[in-house]
């Protein structure tokens, strides 16, 4: 199916590596031109290198996005180098306190991680929406989590971080859809990569006395399809809510986490 992106003028933040890897990739492979934003530039430089040699036009921009004025710049570099911004991939983001309570998390813990997963898609969105409001015409996909649909004991500065960020969507999917501008969260449960079994496979293995790969098993074991979601099931459904197939749709959570959130 063609997804009608080639030539659309993409941010992604978070492109390094992961989920942001694959979701840079994915757009390339469908010709999109891209914007990578990241405060670390060589790291996300070997993506850009994969996917300039797939054709595709890419720009880097080093970007805190938990700076206001640094995403306005994000937004002000694209429009000079490409006129337009299509779409926005907010993959970037944190996990926050692994295993804690909310009463072990610190009050630091707790601002670093909403600070990220929900200032920083804020500030994106605020600075490209008025061009895109301007051309009317826009796509804004932003990568949340299940935990912030069901909640997840031990995960609560995560959980709160992203329930916030499902309200910044749903508002300005409010505010933007007479633009036509469509804005939707993407929400992956557990992705297999190394944050999943390095930090909460691990977790769990310690606390039970368990294996590493034990510990895979029974979290599987929590979803309907009895598999974890990989980087490219989040890359397809980024691709889904970023093209014009998903032209009817705004303002939703679509969980990618093989029927965890819906058990």
């Amino acid at each position: 199916m063609d997804l009608q992106l080639q030539g659309k003028v993409t941010v992604i933040t978070g492109p390094a590596k992961g989920m942001g890897r694959a979701v840079t990739l994915a757009f390339a492979e469908h010709g999109a031109t891209l914007v990578l934003a990241g405060r670390d530039t060589a790291a996300i430089e070997p993506v850009a290198a994969e996917a300039r040699a797939l054709g595709v036009k890419v720009l880097v921009v080093a970007c805190d996005l938990t700076q206001a004025a640094q995403t306005e710049a994000l937004a002000r570099h694209t429009l000079e180098a490409f006129g337009r911004i299509d779409v926005l991939v907010n993959v970037a983001g944190g996990s926050g306190p692994i295993g804690k309570t909310g009463v072990e998390t610190s009050t630091e813990e707790f601002n670093q991680i909403v600070e990220l997963n929900m200032t920083g898609c804020f500030n994106t969105m605020h600075a490209v929406l008025p061009s895109m409001m301007k051309q009317r015409a826009g796509k804004v996909v932003n990568v949340g989590g299940t935990f912030g649909m069901r909640g997840r004991a031990g995960r609560l500065a995560y959980s709160a971080s992203k329930w916030g960020l499902r309200g910044i969507t749903k508002s300005f999917a409010l505010e933007a859809g007479p633009y036509n501008i469509n804005v939707n969260c993407v929400a992956p449960g557990m992705v297999d990569g190394p944050r999943f079994r390095d930090k909460v496979c691990a977790d769990m293995a310690r606390k039970l006395g368990i294996t590493l790969e034990e510990a895979m098993t029974r979290h599987a074991a929590d979803y309907a399809l009895r598999r974890v979601s990989t980087d490219h099931d989040v890359a397809n459904a980024c691709l889904f809510l970023a093209s014009d197939v998903s032209r009817q749709i705004t303002g939703v959570d679509l969980p990618v986490d093989g029927g965890w959130a819906a058990l």
